[in-house]
C-alpha cells in the first residue's frame, strides 16, 4: 500500500482550517438563529420580498429539508431554503435567505463569474473525480503522460474552487445591500447577519485551501517522475 508522509505536510493544514471553517459557520449560525430580526419576518418571506422588489416575480422560493442546505437553482429558477431558514425570523435566516436572492440576481443580470462557474460544473465535476484516479494510475505505472492528463483533470475543481469565492463574496455582498435597500434590517440586524455571511465564507476559502493543497502535492509528485524519467 502506497504511503507518504509529504501527503499530509500538503494537506493537514487546509484540512484542518476547513474542519475549523465548518466549525465556525455551525457555530455563527446556530448561535444568531436564536436571535430575532427587528421585522418578524422569517427568511422566505424576506426572500420573497426582496425578489419581487428587484423584478424577479418567476423565481419561486421552496423549502428543503436540513440544515444550511440553501442554495439557488438556475436551471430551476428556484431559491431553495433550508428547514432553519423558510419559517425562521432570525438574523441568521434572513442573511442567508438575502444570500441566496444574491445568486438569484447574479442569474437575471448574467454575472460574468457566476456564467463561468455554471459552465465549470460538468469540468470540475469530471475533474475532481477522474482526474485523481488518472494520476494514481499513471504514477504507479510510471506513465507521465498519464498522470499529467490527471493532472489537468484535477486541476479545473481547483479553478472552480477559485472563481466560487467572487461569486460568493458577491452574493453575500448583494444580500446586505438589499436588505437595507428593503428597509429590512436595523444597523444591529446588519452587523449580525454579515457575521453569519462572513463565516460562510470561510468554508469556500477552505474549499479552495484545500483543492490548491492537493493539486500542489500532485504537482510535486508529477515533477519527481519527470525528473526520474530524464
Amino acid at each position: 500500500m502506497f504511503f507518504d508522509p509529504m501527503y499530509f505536510v500538503f494537506v493537514l493544514p487546509a484540512l484542518l482550517f476547513a474542519m475549523w471553517a465548518q466549525w465556525r459557520v455551525q457555530s455563527t449560525f446556530g448561535k444568531y438563529s436564536q436571535v430575532a430580526n427587528s421585522t418578524g419576518l422569517t427568511g422566505a418571506q424576506v426572500a420573497r420580498q426582496v425578489l419581487d422588489a428587484a423584478g424577479l416575480s418567476n423565481v419561486n422560493v421552496e423549502r428543503i429539508p436540513g440544515n444550511l442546505t440553501d442554495h439557488y437553482d438556475p436551471g430551476a429558477k428556484v431559491v431553495r431554503l433550508s428547514d432553519t431558514v423558510y419559517a425562521t425570523p432570525s438574523v441568521a435566516a434572513i442573511g442567508v435567505a438575502a444570500h441566496e436572492v444574491g445568486h438569484a440576481i447574479q442569474d437575471a443580470t448574467a454575472y460574468a463569474p457566476m456564467r463561468l462557474r455554471q459552465g465549470l460544473v460538468p469540468v470540475a465535476g469530471i475533474g475532481s473525480n477522474l482526474g485523481y484516479i488518472l494520476f494514481f494510475i499513471g504514477f504507479f505505472i510510471s506513465s507521465f503522460q498519464l498522470a499529467t492528463l490527471g493532472f489537468i483533470l484535477f486541476s479545473a475543481a481547483a479553478i472552480f474552487a477559485a472563481v466560487t469565492l467572487p461569486v460568493e463574496f458577491n452574493a453575500s455582498n448583494r444580500a446586505m445591500q438589499l436588505l437595507d435597500a428593503n428597509g429590512l434590517v436595523t444597523p444591529q440586524d446588519s452587523g449580525l447577519a454579515r457575521k453569519v455571511l462572513d463565516a460562510a465564507a470561510l468554508t469556500y476559502v477552505a474549499g479552495l485551501a484545500q483543492a490548491l493543497s492537493q493539486l500542489l502535492y500532485y504537482g510535486m509528485l508529477l515533477s519527481g517522475m519527470r525528473r526520474s524519467n530524464d
